[in-house]
């Protein structure tokens, strides 16, 4: 059985518990105090953090790597595109995510003056541009619920807890968040710290 060492407030953990959630599979989730990190994670991660996958003899770290790791050894339902073009777009749009938007989630978690406002209105109008895509289509990549969805869901749960308001400009996106956040496996996959996030 699949083991996810996974911080129960931490958004890279978040996603991979989604990934797990919608895949229906049977793996255990342990719980991590980010404050009071156990020695062991130090010893199976070398930069100490989580989330941490351990399967059998493999041990992975890096939530976008954990989650194709995971999508390819468990197809159904499929969450990168199976087209190679697509494919490629797909990780090309999950590197920008983590340059553009999760790069910043550091400064909003630790609510830093000086950069935290920064960060908030750097946030917000990534995410104000990536509001048009949601008038033709469902979900990032179209109709089906993919490994985008997955990758900024955690970050579009968080928007009030991080103090980011949108504009009304924004209105497709709060949509398009709520067709994520109505979903099973999100639900599931939401920790007891991470639902009082949001009212």
């Amino acid at each position: 059985m699949m083991n996810l060492y996974s911080g129960t407030t931490d958004p890279f953990s978040h996603r991979c518990r989604i990934v797990l959630f919608e895949k229906g599979m049977d793996f255990e989730v342990i719980d991590v105090d980010l404050y009071n990190k156990p020695e062991d994670i130090a010893v199976i991660n070398p930069y100490n953090r989580v989330p941490v996958l351990v399967d059998r003899d493999l041990i992975l770290y890096e939530s976008n790597i954990i989650n194709e790791y995971i999508d390819e050894r468990f197809p159904h339902p499929q969450l990168m595109p199976p087209d190679p073009i697509m494919r490629a777009r797909a990780r090309q749009l999950l590197h920008t995510f983590e340059h553009e938007l999760f790069s910043h989630i550091e400064a909003l978690e630790k609510n830093q003056k000086g950069t935290v406002e920064k960060s908030r209105a750097h946030v917000r109008d990534q995410l104000v541009q990536l509001a048009p895509i949601f008038t033709k289509q469902k979900f990032m990549l179209g109709d089906e619920f993919s490994m985008l969805d997955v990758a900024i869901a955690p970050l579009l749960w968080r928007l009030e807890h991080y103090g980011i308001e949108l504009p009304k400009a924004a209105a497709n996106l709060m949509k398009y968040a709520e067709r994520i956040f109505s979903r099973q496996g999100f639900i599931d996959a939401l920790t007891p710290s991470e639902k009082v996030m949001r009212r």
